[in-house]
């Protein structure tokens, strides 16, 4: 009887261990996960967050027409110039600074993807700027965040106010 105890004891324990084991290797993948997620909001979702100064998401939108400003940060050859503009998705605009080299196709009326970090004056401090790569593509992010900015338009409501809301509810 002692023996079934003990060796009922040990699975036990085993089982205990491992359950252990495998919820620490799921908490380091989420953590790992966590680092390398990216949201994207658009100009209109940005408005409505509190968003930490620390924290990487992307914002995406078209380049405003009128925005662009180039600043030479100076003469050194090694220095790169930094980029002033606003991303809009029609219906609000965020200001975003970008010190680097634009892409190619970077020019305003365009659809653009910028990662970084908002700042405490609400300028997004873009350290990576994507662009479309061909007339007919534009970032699905960026697609859908204009239609949204359209739709709301169209309806005259807010971004997640009642309309936007589905199966919330119920009589």
């Amino acid at each position: 009887m002692a023996v079934r105890r003990s060796r009922k004891k040990r699975r036990m324990i085993g089982v205990g261990l491992g359950l252990l084991g495998l919820g620490a290797a799921a908490a380091l993948s989420l953590t790992a996960f966590q680092d390398n997620l990216l949201f994207f909001y658009s100009p209109t979702e940005l408005r409505d967050r509190e968003m930490a100064e620390s924290q990487r998401f992307r914002i995406g939108g078209l380049v405003a027409e009128d925005s662009v400003e180039q600043i030479t940060d100076g003469a050194d050859a090694g220095v790169q110039d930094t980029v002033r503009f606003m991303v809009t998705d029609t219906e609000n605009a965020v200001p975003v600074v970008y010190s680097g080299i634009l892409p190619d196709l970077f020019r305003e009326g365009q659809g653009v993807i910028a990662h970084g970090r908002l700042g405490a004056d609400g300028t997004f401090q873009a350290d990576e700027i994507l662009a479309r790569h061909d007339e007919n593509y534009m970032p699905p992010e960026v697609h859908e965040a204009l239609q949204q900015a359209e739709r709301v338009r169209a309806s005259g409501t807010e971004i997640g106010g009642p309309e936007t809301v589905e199966n919330g509810g119920g009589t």
